[in-house]
């Protein structure tokens, strides 16, 4: 069998290796984060899983090489991180750096399938090790709209995160046997399955009113950009909403539509599968986008809706995304010049 996704995008099959859930790294306060000293042709971490950006003629990472000057961070998810470029020249925040805005060096602070409150603790995290920060830029806003779609067990009092159910069904576990050794019950030899959710707790959004879901993603970001400027220090803080290739235009590209049509008969797309008509809409976008910016408006701070600025700077038939979610090279330098432009970064 031909799988597209292979065949159109071939660097897609170092990041399922890389992405490889047998080999994820478990980490206090973040729940995870990618592969240390990951290598390959197509990406590569340093000591810590930070993905390594490239200016015109050098190199840097959090956890490796740290410029003796001032930095700026470009925060986010999987988008940050670079899913879908075939090298690291190719990330955004390279793109930045070597060519659309190099006058200071960016440091990739993406962090893959993250919301809003892991972006925080990261930086909360690794602070120590960075320079003086000058700009952070937040090109994020799309993991806490999925993330709202949940069923209402694995939201808690601080919101989901992508893989919580798997936390929440060992944790489970954990309290079910210490239950009955407490009762004085003999442990038994075999795992028995926990007591199953009610409806209401284990259904997932996928018919929700898409206002609630767009009031309670903005509540948690909202949240974490308060906690942003708390943090920034003298830096400037950005919050720009990422593109999504449904909010982009009405129309896929070519090899974008085989792509996402693979994708959809595959049925590996977990809750984004579930809440895909719900949240993807230009609608939703657009309405997010609106809230998002009176937001970042009554906190003074820089905000961009990239998805029409995207459309408005490309044809329809040009080939911007791998997937849904995640940018080609030429959809990334793309970002990172429109990036720039909006944001006067030079």
């Amino acid at each position: 069998m031909t799988v597209q996704r292979y065949v159109l995008t071939p660097q897609m099959r170092q990041y399922d290796d890389f992405d490889d859930r047998a080999q994820v790294r478990y980490l206090p306060y973040l729940m995870y984060f990618h592969r240390a000293n990951y290598h390959s042709e197509v990406l590569n971490t340093d000591r810590l899983g930070f993905r390594i950006s490239h200016g015109v003629d050098e190199s840097a990472s959090t956890g490796g090489r740290i410029p003796d000057r001032p930095v700026r961070l470009l925060v986010g998810s999987s988008i940050v991180f670079g899913v879908g470029a075939t090298n690291d020249h190719a990330t955004l925040a390279s793109r930045l750096w070597s060519r659309h805005a190099p006058s200071v060096p960016w440091l990739n602070f993406g962090g893959r399938s993250y919301n809003s409150l892991q972006e925080v603790l990261l930086l909360l995290l690794h602070r120590e090790l960075l320079p003086e920060i000058e700009e952070i830029v937040l090109l994020t806003g799309f993991n806490n709209l999925v993330l709202t779609g949940l069923p209402p067990r694995m939201q808690g009092d601080h919101g989901a995160f992508f893989y919580c159910g798997e936390y929440l069904d060992q944790t489970e576990e954990l309290l079910r046997r210490r239950r009955e050794q407490k009762k004085g019950r003999a442990k038994r030899s075999h795992k028995t399955d926990p007591p199953a959710p009610t409806p209401d707790q284990d259904s997932p959004a996928t018919t929700a009113d898409p206002e609630r879901l767009i009031a309670q993603a903005a509540a948690w970001t909202c949240r974490d950009l308060d906690n942003w400027c708390r943090l920034a220090g003298g830096a400037r803080v950005s919050f720009v909403l990422q593109p999504v290739a449904t909010w982009v235009r009405d129309r896929a590209a070519p090899q974008e539509q085989a792509l996402f049509d693979e994708y959809d008969d595959m049925a590996r797309l977990g809750a984004f599968q579930d809440l895909r008509g719900v949240i993807t809409t230009p609608e939703v976008g657009r309405r997010y986008a609106e809230v998002l910016r009176a937001a970042c408006a009554k906190r003074s701070m820089p905000f961009v809706d990239l998805n029409p600025v995207l459309a408005d700077a490309t044809k329809p038939d040009q080939w911007l995304y791998v997937d849904r979610a995640h940018l080609t090279d030429e959809g990334s330098d793309i970002v990172a010049r429109l990036l720039a432009d909006r944001l006067s970064l030079t």
